[in-house]
């Protein structure tokens, strides 16, 4: 939308030009399918292969990347594919919360109002020395994975993200994966918000990532599994992706992502500087405004805020030059608050009064503050 002033960047991020640039001769000339035999068909499997490699300098050492169609693939199959026992925090994206709950997992409370050793508290931050033991009465899997041995007395999966996509809060990793190892589990953890944006922690048995959060195109995502990890496919067929995920790749979309990662790598620091710098001054314009969730260990490209009895709905409505969210994207239009910020302790009207704001690389201060004007000019009308 032209003069249009872009602050959703949780919801997707502007595609790079450099990410463009290396896409278009795969949309145009080179149409061939990667795994085909013939030489058009390998010269697309070695730009597969690169891209591949493009991701995997920005994971953990001793893993595999598998690509999927997004993130919401890429959880599916490592919640379903390992057959474990499954559980998860209840601040965790609706990919996994309703993954987890159609297999009769375990949603952990975050309030304190559950297992203390599980409390998460109002910033929606883990605390240290939290312990995660095998759920009692966990639903036992019907299938084990086919490619590893069927899962032992008091393993679980726990699903834990590096970076809350509403909150901003950023998880202790490295000590979750400590916990949940020695209770015997597996961790899988959502990166999609921190892939690129901060070097991804150690610990973390399996990695979702997705390419249009990082100014890559929409319509993949992939999976880093820790090498000894066996999965199940969720998708049968050609076993095209190391037989877990069946159907031919598109190389532009993975050329694209691969670019996408290797321009995040390259620019990590100056985008981190960036978005802090406004995460400063985008601080001072909204005094009348309470931040959710955590200040000190959060990504600073999100900042989450509420007033109280602001109409968020009529807000976003007066303020169409703005592009910026009441929640996940994933949720928008349902009505229903936040579950993230229900979860952390807010009530429905202080949850319905929030609005997240998200900026990235291309963001410039100006237009912080102008939406910002605006914003609470809009605000301030509703109250007077």
């Amino acid at each position: 939308m032209s003069g249009s002033i872009y602050l959703d960047y949780q919801a997707t991020t502007p595609m790079a030009p450099e990410v463009f640039a290396a896409m278009e001769p795969w949309l145009k000339d080179n149409f061939w399918n990667p795994h085909s035999a013939h030489a058009g068909g390998r010269k697309a499997a070695a730009a597969v292969e690169a891209a591949r490699a493009q991701l995997a300098a920005l994971m953990p050492a001793g893993g595999r990347v598998i690509f999927t169609s997004g993130a919401t693939e890429a959880l599916n199959l490592a919640i379903k594919g390992c057959a474990l026992p499954v559980a998860a925090l209840a601040t965790e994206h609706a990919a996994v919360l309703d993954c987890v709950e159609a297999l009769g997992g375990k949603i952990l409370p975050v309030t304190g109002r559950g297992t203390a050793t599980r409390s998460v508290g109002v910033e929606g931050h883990v605390p240290s020395g939290a312990s995660f033991k095998a759920q009692e009465n966990s639903p036992v899997p019907l299938h084990h994975a086919s490619h590893g041995p069927p899962p032992r007395a008091g393993e679980e999966l726990l699903c834990a993200m590096l970076v809350n996509n509403e909150i901003g809060t950023i998880q202790p990793v490295p000590d979750i994966a400590d916990a949940v190892h020695r209770a015997g589990g597996l961790l899988l953890c959502d990166a999609v918000q921190g892939f690129g944006r901060m070097v991804l922690p150690e610990g973390p048995d399996m990695i979702a990532v997705s390419a249009h959060k990082i100014h890559g195109p929409k319509g993949i995502g992939a999976l880093w599994v820790r090498d000894g990890i066996g999965l199940s496919p969720l998708l049968h067929g050609g076993g095209q992706e190391q037989g877990l995920r069946s159907g031919t790749l598109s190389p532009a979309l993975c050329v694209g992502f691969g670019i996408a990662a290797q321009l995040a790598a390259a620019r990590m620091a100056d985008d981190q500087a960036h978005v802090e710098a406004l995460w400063s001054r985008a601080t001072e314009l909204f005094p009348d405004w309470t931040i959710n969730g955590s200040e000190r260990f959060r990504y600073k490209g999100n900042l989450n805020i509420r007033r109280e009895g602001v109409d968020v709905a009529r807000l976003m409505s007066e303020c169409r030059e703005v592009l910026f969210s009441a929640g996940s994207a994933c949720a928008s239009g349902s009505g229903r608050p936040s579950h993230v910020l229900r979860a952390i302790g807010l009530t429905d009207a202080q949850a319905k009064s929030s609005i997240r704001l998200g900026w990235g690389r291309y963001t410039t201060c100006d237009e912080i503050e102008r939406a910002a004007s605006l914003i609470n000019a809009a605000a301030e009308r509703q109250l007077a």
